[in-house]
């Protein structure tokens, strides 16, 4: 099994290299160091196809970029293919519909979504539809104006969700195979408001496909949504904080993640650092408890496959720390390894 870390490479976001290639042992939970593969400016993002043969970046820059690599499924290395432009600024989240026929990017500085084909042999082609999305909020500064965060589409693919923290909404969109246009939802509504304020950041699916869990970065909180996957509707169900009471010290929330059994919501905390856990079940979302990433501003966090293992990237202090996880209480362990990574952002399984 192999591990890939997006990071910041330009001076001052980051100092990485490009994107980093680990072998994990899924008994043990060690990494080791296979490839760093150079040339990608800003890879702070990744996606994987859904047939483990290719992987894609953003290049989080003024003027965006998104870039594709072949996978070698034997040593985890790879190999860059081709380049496209996002069509907005500074892209922050990228993924790949189940058929791996597109690439969805949010553009964080602008608001933009873009759709862009995906070739049969991994290249990608120009855009196909490039969505400005409007709205703002509350709150001076980083709500003035549009801010698209994550764009993906719901597990049976017949919808796109795209958070935007700057206009404190979830847009549903319909993504048309044949042409590649990302039209708006017109079965239900188009879009559901956040709280004001919140600024709605990264969501994840629970895995019977009718609860999603947004986690708010500007709020530090984490919101239940019921999906209507008929009507592609959202309707908001409950909303905690994903801090410890009593903490009064600066914090943003970042990433959320659904254990496989979907019983476990992650959430991470950047300022307090550590990841919120909470059981999920009848009577909603209960704070089990909060684990230490042992590091700061923990951008993004990922589960393997078998839900065994709790990877976190601590993007201030170049750090990957790994935790063992409990499958039946939820809690994390802390396992003494800490692998040294150049501000990581995402982590990706394969």
């Amino acid at each position: 099994m192999f591990v890939y870390v997006g990071a910041y490479t330009e001076r001052p976001a980051g100092t990485a290299d490009g994107i980093s290639v680990y072998r994990f042992d899924p008994q043990t939970g060690a990494l080791s160091l296979s490839q760093v593969a150079a040339g990608s400016p800003n890879p702070s993002f990744l996606a994987l196809a859904p047939d483990g043969r290719h992987l894609y970046a953003v290049s989080e820059l003024d003027a965006g970029g998104v870039r594709s690599f072949v996978r070698n499924p034997v040593t985890g290395e790879l190999s860059a293919l081709n380049h496209q432009p996002s069509h907005g600024s500074s892209p922050c989240y990228i993924s790949v519909d189940p058929a791996g026929r597109y690439a969805l990017v949010a553009n964080y500085g602008d608001g933009v979504v873009t759709a862009l084909p995906i070739a049969a042999d991994g290249h990608l082609q120009p855009a196909t539809s490039v969505v400005q999305q409007e709205g703002s909020s509350v709150v001076a500064g980083r709500q003035d104006g549009p801010h698209a965060h994550m764009v993906r589409t719901t597990p049976d693919g017949r919808y796109v969700l795209a958070t935007d923290l700057g206009a404190d909404r979830i847009f549903v969109y319909r993504l048309n195979v044949e042409s590649g246009q990302l039209e708006p939802n017109d079965v239900g509504p188009a879009s559901a408001a956040s709280e004001p304020g919140t600024g709605p950041r990264h969501f994840a699916f629970a895995p019977d496909g009718r609860t999603v869990y947004v986690v708010n970065e500007l709020a530090s909180s984490l919101t239940a949504w019921a999906w209507d996957g008929e009507r592609g509707s959202l309707s908001r169900i409950q909303t905690v904080s994903t801090l410890p009471d009593g903490f009064d010290g600066d914090n943003s929330g970042a990433e959320v993640v659904v254990s496989p059994d979907g019983r476990f919501v992650y959430a991470s905390n950047r300022g307090h650092d550590s990841i919120a856990i909470f059981a999920a079940g009848g009577d909603g979302l209960m704070l089990v408890g909060h684990e230490s990433t042992q590091g700061k501003s923990p951008r993004g966090f990922s589960l393997d496959p078998n839900g065994s293992w709790l990877l976190a990237a601590n993007q201030r202090s170049d750090s990957i720390v790994i935790f063992r996880r409990n499958p039946e209480t939820g809690r994390l362990s802390a396992t003494d390894q800490v692998v040294h990574s150049p501000t990581p952002v995402a982590i990706v399984f394969a």
